[in-house]
């Protein structure tokens, strides 16, 4: 799994014009699932993503994660983090195909509830418009 983290003073996801999830402090989380990835991986992932410290402290200081900072996520399925790009027109089939995905997408987004973050998110496979006000801007790409 691969997940591009921004760290975001307010983000939403539009399907249609209309908002499908919006936070405000917190993570823009665009997750990709490699064909691979089980739920370990979706579990490792969410612990990696939620124990980030990219928050600054008092001092300063990238030092505090999402808990300590009551920040929530939104979450966006981006099977083109798995792009080949070796060519001029990228190719995706090195991303899971949806039966695989979509499962591990849900269980990512499961296990970041689980420790107790408020989870927003977009619609698998949808055709979606993201708006992001980035905090830093600070963005983290992260993999397991």
């Amino acid at each position: 799994m691969r997940a591009v983290v921004t760290r975001v003073k307010n983000a939403r996801v539009e399907i249609e014009d209309k908002v499908n999830g919006a936070i405000d402090r917190g993570f823009l989380v665009l997750l990709g699932v490699g064909p691979e990835d089980t739920e370990a991986t979706a579990d490792k992932l969410a612990d990696k993503v939620c124990g980030l410290r990219i928050f600054d402290d008092e001092n300063g200081k990238m030092n505090l994660n999402l808990a300590a900072v009551g920040g929530a996520l939104l979450v966006v399925s981006q099977f083109t983090l798995y792009a080949d790009t070796s060519s001029r027109r990228p190719g995706f089939s090195h991303a899971a195909k949806p039966d695989l995905a979509v499962p591990l997408y849900e269980r990512f987004m499961a296990a970041c509830r689980e420790r107790g973050f408020r989870v927003e998110h977009g619609e698998f496979a949808a055709e979606m418009q993201v708006f992001s006000q980035n905090d830093g801007p600070i963005t983290i790409l992260l993999e397991v």
